[in-house]
């Protein structure tokens, strides 16, 4: 596996939480992506939130990632402690990918399939057996773009 990183979920505060969070560790931004970055689509945002913090990173140490997201009003009802934090793992190619995340899903809940995204080969989102939120992903030859549609 390439990495194993905490993906953290805020109630739109997101950009004032990762502040606070390079304040302790210190660092720089690699990434930020604002809604509206994803072009037309923008992942479903209403107009209101477009400005709001679709993904976020901040390096701890050489090998970790510290990333995060603000949810959408329209999913935040579904937001609580406990619930707000996913562990993504960067898989080294897409069949270790599929393995990880079908034996991770299993018996448990997809979230979202596996499959092509603007930033990936291969991502997906499932809960395993015990609750535990994942998000697989392998980049493969994707590089995104701010510049992309």
């Amino acid at each position: 596996m390439k990495m194993v990183s905490p993906y953290l979920n805020f109630a739109g505060n997101t950009e004032e939480a990762f502040g606070f969070y390079r304040s302790v560790f210190g660092g720089e931004f690699p990434m930020v992506l604002r809604y509206r970055d994803f072009g037309d689509n923008a992942m479903g945002a209403p107009e209101h939130e477009l400005d709001k913090i679709a993904h976020m990173a901040l390096p701890l140490g050489r090998d970790t990632m510290l990333m995060g997201t603000d949810v959408l009003e329209s999913q935040a009802a579904s937001l609580n402690m406990g619930n707000n934090f996913y562990i993504s793992l960067e898989a080294e190619s897409g069949a270790e990918a599929t393995q990880l995340f079908e034996a991770l899903a299993a018996g448990g809940q997809v979230e979202m399939p596996l499959q092509q995204t603007e930033w990936a080969e291969q991502f997906g989102i499932c809960k395993d057996k015990f609750g535990v939120q994942w998000m697989v992903g392998y980049t493969g030859s994707v590089e995104f773009s701010m510049d992309s549609p």
